[in-house]
């Protein structure tokens, strides 16, 4: 209750304020993915072989014979980003929390914003298990994924600063309802077989990790596999929005993004495949795990204007007028 006191002292944010923090939390969770990728490909992934100090009796990089250290410093920069990470955050969580208590409707959005400072100690843990496991090649995998989960969470969590809490309602025919769902299936799918790819590669974070001992070409072409179900699915939702379009209307910001997800699985598509032919070159390997967030983003964007949750409310404090409809 103390607490809550305190939250309620702060100033309301403004419309612009959440978005801006919602924003700030998609990049911050994006960025901490392809920096940890920059650790990976630098071979720096043990330059602070322990965890949370980075040297034992030391919580910052030390002159070592063993380690380098401008791979202590690109670790250790990668763990100080966490906590960028968690200050976005947390503004997050009381941005909403002062939402709520105006408006206590808004239980929702609280949940939504509270998920994002888990998600981040979830990873710190997971990240202290891969240092001490010397990189095992799954536990880097494990250390993605929540970040690729994270990502399209803060992407929900814009969507929610600018709707209502009403229940969802699909602005896109039945029909192609179990077809979107496939789709985010089918990304899942391509994510974490990109991982397993990644567990088989030459990049694993230390010249001398153990890596996943099966053949990379076949790994390569289960992830290609599940790229094209993916562009196969969303081919076949094009279609049938179109037909459709005489009987529901479905707006232009749902096109958009449409196109957008489109637009950023083929080039990320392109970059893949120049990326293995070309011998997975490490600035590559970076700007594939960009080009994986930026898919993320955008089909969680598209998943979010697929459904309406009625006009936000909280725009403003409580007794002013403050409902609006969410672009």
């Amino acid at each position: 209750m103390q607490l809550s006191s305190l939250v309620g002292r702060l100033p309301y944010p403004s419309q612009s304020l959440q978005r801006g923090l919602a924003i700030a939390a998609i990049v911050t969770q994006a960025g901490i993915g392809v920096t940890g990728s920059i650790v990976r490909v630098t071979g720096s992934g043990l330059g602070c072989p322990t965890w949370p100090q980075c040297f034992p009796g030391s919580m910052v990089p030390v002159e070592h014979p063993e380690y380098a250290t401008l791979n202590q410093w690109i670790e250790y920069g990668n763990r100080l980003l966490t906590i960028v990470v968690v200050f976005v955050a947390a503004l997050a969580v009381l941005a909403a929390w002062r939402v709520y208590l105006d408006h206590p409707s808004r239980k929702r959005l609280v949940r939504l914003a509270w998920v994002l400072p888990a998600g981040v100690v979830a990873q710190a843990v997971i990240g202290g298990i891969t240092v001490l496991a010397d990189l095992l090649w799954w536990t880097v995998a494990l250390h993605f994924l929540p970040s690729t989960v994270l990502v399209w969470m803060a992407v929900v969590l814009l969507r929610a600063f600018n709707e209502g809490d009403e229940p969802p309602r699909w602005r896109i025919p039945r029909a192609s309802r179990p077809v979107f769902s496939a789709l985010v299936v089918a990304l899942a799918g391509l994510i974490m077989a990109g991982t397993v790819v990644t567990g088989a590669g030459p990049h694993g974070g230390d010249p001398d990790v153990e890596r996943f001992d099966a053949p990379i070409e076949t790994l390569a072409e289960i992830h290609v596999g599940f790229l094209v179900a993916f562009l196969a699915l969303l081919a076949v939702l094009g279609v049938q929005w179109y037909r459709a379009r005489a009987e529901k209307a479905l707006g232009k910001a749902l096109w958009t993004r449409y196109a957008a997800v489109w637009a950023v699985s083929l080039a990320q598509g392109l970059l893949g495949s120049i990326q293995y032919r070309l011998g997975i070159p490490e600035a590559l390997v970076s700007l594939h795990v960009l080009g994986s967030m930026l898919v993320i983003i955008a089909t969680a964007a598209l998943w979010c204007a697929a459904r309406d949750r009625g006009p936000v409310v909280s725009a403003a404090p409580a007794g002013e007028s403050a409902t609006v409809h969410a672009a």
